[in-house]
């Protein structure tokens, strides 16, 4: 009798779920944390990572939706959290031009330490699904999100050193135009990536 490989499909499901759980719980821990310290502490590029972090959290919910149900239902997943990613890239811009017009005061102590944990976090979250990086269209799609994390992490820390190094307002403003930017580039990736599902 020949093998008819649920044994194996159910496990990657389970594998699947377990490591978007992580992600999804890593997230909106994150994006709680980052909101609330990047309004305190007057830093867009802060506000920019953890409305980032929001996303990737509603991303990986997402996905694990997907999780189990047929490639037409992933690649709509995928599809979704493209567009989502580059609604938010929008918003980041306008609070960007918002506190260009406006005014801001970034505190480089909190922007640095919080861009610190948020790196490790998300440097965990990378390891989790780096092993998924090459599957289906909803798990590219986390990894996408993931890696575009640590980017945009490092990024808030180098904005937090030269805010303190320089004295000037506009290296956290710079940093969240380039986290609003990288946002938009991963959103649009995520859509070219599903496309291909969509003409099969």
């Amino acid at each position: 009798m020949s093998d008819c490989g649920c044994g194996d499909v159910k496990a990657a499901n389970a594998a699947q779920r377990k490591t978007l759980g992580w992600l999804l719980a890593v997230n909106a821990l994150m994006f709680a944390l980052e909101l609330v310290t990047g309004l305190l502490a007057g830093s867009t590029a802060l506000v920019a990572d953890s409305l980032d972090m929001f996303a990737d959290a509603t991303v990986y919910s997402i996905a694990l939706y997907a999780v189990g149900r047929s490639p037409a239902a992933k690649k709509r997943a995928a599809g979704l959290s493209g567009l989502f990613q580059i609604g938010l890239a929008l918003l980041v811009l306008a609070d960007v031009v918002r506190r260009f017009v406006l005014g801001s005061d970034p505190e480089p102590t909190w922007m640095v330490g919080i861009g610190l944990l948020a790196l490790a976090a998300n440097v965990a979250c990378l390891l989790l699904i780096a092993k998924h990086r090459q599957g289906e269209v909803h798990m590219r799609a986390s990894w996408i999100f993931s890696k575009n994390d640590v980017i945009a992490n490092l990024g808030v820390i180098a904005a937090g050193f030269l805010v303190s190094m320089t004295g000037s307002r506009l290296p956290d403003l710079v940093i969240g135009l380039i986290v609003a930017a990288i946002v938009l580039r991963g959103g649009i990736a995520i859509l070219r990536d599903q496309a291909p599902v969509e003409a099969s």
